[in-house]
C-alpha cells in the first residue's frame, strides 16, 4: 500500500479540474451574480463558492459510485438537470432580475449557483471520480485530493479579487458584465443540457 504522490496523476488532474472549472470564465458571471452583494459579502460569497465545490467534488471522489448507483441517477442525467438550473437563473441575469437585493435573499448564490452546478458541476465530478481510479488506493485517492484543494485555492483567489474588477467597472460597467455574463450563461446551460441528451441517446445505443 502506497502513499506516495503521483506527480503525473496530481498534474493532469489538476490542470483538468482547472480547465474544466475555468476560473477566468466564471469570474464574469460571478460578477454578474452577486453584483447587488457589499465587497465583504462578496467575498464572503467567493470563499463558501469555494468550499461548497470543494466540498461537494471530494463526497463525489470518495463516493460517487455509491450515491449514483443507489439513486439510480445517470451521468447525462446531473448533466440535464445542471444545465436547466443555469438555464433559469441565466434568463433572470438577462432580464435584469439578478441586479435586485431581493432575489438573494432565502437562496445564497454561492452555494446554489456558484458552488454548484458552475463549479462543482457534472464535468468536475465526473473528471475527479475517474481521476481517483487512475491509481491503486490510496495513493490515486490522496494525489487527486491534493490536486483539488491546489485547484479550489486558484479559484478562490480569482473569485476572491473579483471586487477589484468590479470597482475598476464601476456601476454601468457591471449591469454591462452581468448581461454578457447572462447570455455566456445560458451557452453554457444549453451545452450542458445537449451533453446530457447526447449522454443518453449513447446510453441507449
Amino acid at each position: 500500500m502506497s502513499f506516495f504522490v503521483d506527480g503525473h496523476l496530481f498534474l493532469t488532474t489538476a490542470v483538468t479540474l482547472f480547465v474544466i472549472i475555468d476560473p477566468p470564465g466564471l469570474l464574469p458571471v460571478f460578477l454578474g451574480l452577486t453584483t447587488s452583494l457589499s465587497p465583504a459579502k462578496r467575498k464572503s460569497a467567493a470563499t463558501r463558492a469555494s468550499l461548497v465545490a470543494l466540498g461537494i467534488i471530494a463526497v463525489f471522489a470518495l463516493f460517487g459510485q455509491q450515491i449514483l448507483g443507489y439513486l439510480h441517477v445517470s451521468i447525462p442525467a446531473l448533466q440535464v438537470a445542471g444545465g436547466l438550473l443555469l438555464l433559469l437563473i441565466a434568463f433572470d441575469m438577462l432580464m435584469g432580475k439578478g441586479d435586485n437585493p431581493e432575489i438573494h435573499k432565502g437562496v445564497n448564490v454561492a452555494i446554489v449557483t456558484i458552488g454548484t452546478p458552475l463549479m462543482a458541476g457534472p464535468g468536475a465530478i465526473v473528471a475527479t471520480m475517474l481521476a481517483v481510479n487512475r491509481a491503486p488506493f490510496p495513493a490515486g485517492l490522496l494525489t487527486v485530493g491534493l490536486a483539488l484543494i491546489a485547484v479550489m485555492i486558484l479559484v478562490w483567489v480569482f473569485l476572491w479579487y473579483a471586487g477589484v474588477i468590479r470597482a475598476v467597472l464601476r456601476e454601468s460597467g457591471t449591469i454591462l458584465v452581468s448581461r454578457v455574463a447572462g447570455l455566456l450563461l445560458a451557452a453554457i446551460a444549453v451545452q450542458m443540457t445537449a451533453d446530457g441528451v447526447f449522454g443518453f441517446i449513447a446510453a441507449q445505443g
